[in-house]
């Protein structure tokens, strides 16, 4: 795999994973119903932050 691509779906991943921390902390996607992280909001922040450093990874590799 070149390093281009590694980069990308690091990026990627640092997306969807922010977005699903940023929607447990606001208990838009509860699940699974156990979750510690469910409607706990450092979890919000946690997410964004996450999801900001996928992107900056992605632009920066396509700069």
């Amino acid at each position: 795999m070149k390093r281009g691509a590694l980069t990308y779906c690091v990026g990627c991943g640092l997306i969807a994973l922010g977005c699903l921390w940023i929607g447990q902390g606001t208990g838009y996607f509860p699940y699974p119903q156990t979750s510690m992280m469910i409607g706990y909001q450092p979890w919000e922040f946690f997410g964004g932050a996450s999801a900001i450093t996928g992107a900056v990874i992605i632009v920066t590799r396509l700069l």
